[in-house]
């Protein structure tokens, strides 16, 4: 099976909220409970539309993403991170497999795990981390992202646009997903005719 068509059925599979087009936001469960901070601060970044803001909002998400809760698991995400720093790939990916072992609901530690896979050229275990991720954390923007530049390195325009589109439901403020949402709608309404 081509690369192409492969990412796409990995997808068609693991992502059925975006590859059908639904909404990446949790579902309602019909209690009110007190508000999460993260849930305030996505609702603050839906709602801000200067890009400034909205970039100091997404850094706010990411900082509390980090903190897996556990001292363990963030000195493991640390030394992952300086092991990538020194070029040392087989060895971050040790530890953020343990990250992952260790904390299995922790977004965050598929995420990198999804993102050093991306960079180690493994697409197709980096779109199974994500599906993780988004399983996690449905609004995980950096997922998204990571899931769009896989689909677009596959050449599926279209499903690589749906998950821009997805992201901008989350972060309507961010210019790299408006311009590849307006590039790819371009590319794919120029193809058709």
């Amino acid at each position: 099976m081509p690369a192409a068509s492969a990412l796409a059925a990995l997808l068609a599979v693991s992502m059925p909220a975006l590859a059908q087009g639904q909404s990446a936001e949790p579902a309602a469960s019909g209690l009110e409970q007190p508000a999460d901070p993260i849930d305030n601060l996505f609702a603050e970044l839906k709602r801000e539309s200067d890009a400034r803001e909205a970039k100091r909002i997404s850094q706010r998400i990411w900082a509390r993403w980090r903190d897996s809760g556990s001292a363990t698991a963030n000195l493991l995400m640390q030394w992952a991170d300086k092991a990538v720093e020194d070029k040392n790939n087989s060895l971050a990916l040790d530890l953020l497999d343990q990250v992952v072992v260790l904390m299995p609901n922790f977004a965050e530690g598929w995420n990198r795990r999804a993102t050093l896979h991306y960079a180690m050229g493994n697409h197709a275990k980096s779109m199974a981390d994500i599906n993780r991720v988004l399983s996690l954390e449905p609004r995980h923007f950096g997922a998204m992202a990571g899931m769009a530049a896989i689909l677009d390195a596959a050449g599926n325009d279209a499903l690589a646009l749906r998950a821009w589109e997805q992201m901008l439901k989350v972060y309507p403020a961010n210019h790299e997903a408006q311009d590849k949402v307006g590039e790819l709608a371009d590319k794919l309404a120029g193809s058709k005719t």
